[in-house]
């Protein structure tokens, strides 16, 4: 059975809970010892253990998880579709999730700095109409789930969680982000990871609120 060294409320270990979910893979999630840095020498989390591999970087391990288990399929066939599907898995880690990053030092209230709020609330902006544009323009049907989608729906929940309690000021919603987001909750494996990874996320907040 495949191991996943992970911390509950981390947001790319839901990220491969996706994919694995989706791939209908057996694992068993893993505390990170500690010893850990001997066994992952960059530390990262999650890290996949699949016999005598261990693979680091969630991006990394959904695309050996994609080339070892190739069905049901979560690249798209065709040059460039794959690619264009490629292109939204890095805006997500590379722009809105860093953009999301920005709060997490200021959830509690005695350490929470305004300007920084602000700053955030600006990239977080930019990078949510960004993101509009690209699903506008994206060829993916919406009736499956790519491995583009599993960072895009874990930060997206963040985000309105960040909202709800308080720490961001209100976001505007697209019309298009509004219903990618109720499209990727009908998918069961979408809802049965949120059914299990929300209450994570607001014992995290909720702990950080005091």
């Amino acid at each position: 059975m495949l191991k996943a060294y992970s911390v509950d409320h981390s947001l790319y270990c839901a990220k491969l809970r996706l994919a694995l979910r989706t791939k209908g893979l057996e694992w068993r999630d893993l505390a990170p010892p500690a010893n850990y840095l001997s066994l992952v020498p960059s530390g990262n989390l999650p890290a996949l253990v699949d016999g005598d591999l261990t693979l680091t970087d969630s991006e990394a391990i959904a695309e050996y998880l994609e080339e070892k288990h190739p069905t049901p399929a979560m690249l798209p066939e065709g040059l460039i579709p794959r690619a264009k599907s490629r292109e939204l898995s890095r805006f997500h880690d590379t722009r809105l999730e860093p953009a999301l990053r920005l709060l997490f030092s200021n959830v509690a209230p005695a350490t929470r700095v305004a300007s920084e709020i602000e700053a955030a609330h600006a990239e977080i902006t930019k990078r949510l109409t960004a993101l509009s544009t690209l699903l506008d323009r994206s060829p993916l049907p919406r009736d499956r789930l790519w491995l583009s989608d599993c960072g895009l729906i874990v930060t997206l929940e963040w985000l309105e969680l960040m909202e709800t309690h308080t720490v961001l000021p209100p976001l505007h919603w697209s019309s298009t982000v509004r219903t990618y987001r109720t499209q990727m909750a009908t998918l069961p494996q979408v809802a049965q990871e949120l059914a299990f990874y929300r209450p994570h996320m607001r014992e995290w907040i909720e702990g950080k609120l005091g």
